[in-house]
């Protein structure tokens, strides 16, 4: 696997995922469909996401329930302790100790 690296986008500029790829030389890979073992991560997100966040409280509108979603995800990466990596945020995986 090579380097992992930003590609900045503003929301307003039209894109696919595709186009971006082909031009800054990015090989998709995907997995297999109906295979979530391969997927595992995103799954467990998705599954706490569903507990955590979108059954914990009642939305009144779709407004509201966007609203609360950028929150929640802070929250998740830069203060909800996993119990996969030590019981530390995932922002610690990423900035200095």
């Amino acid at each position: 696997m090579g380097q992992v690296r930003l590609l900045p986008v503003r929301a307003a500029d039209p894109f696919s995922l595709r186009e971006v790829c082909v031009e800054h030389g990015i090989t998709q890979k995907f997995i297999k469909p109906h295979c979530p073992w391969q997927n595992g991560k995103v799954e467990r997100l998705n599954r706490t996401l569903a507990t955590e966040w979108a059954y914990r409280q009642v939305f009144t509108s779709n407004a509201a329930r966007a609203a609360s979603l950028a929150p929640w995800l802070e929250h998740y990466n830069t203060e909800r302790r996993h119990s996969a990596i030590g019981g530390r945020p995932p922002i610690s995986r990423v900035l200095p100790t």
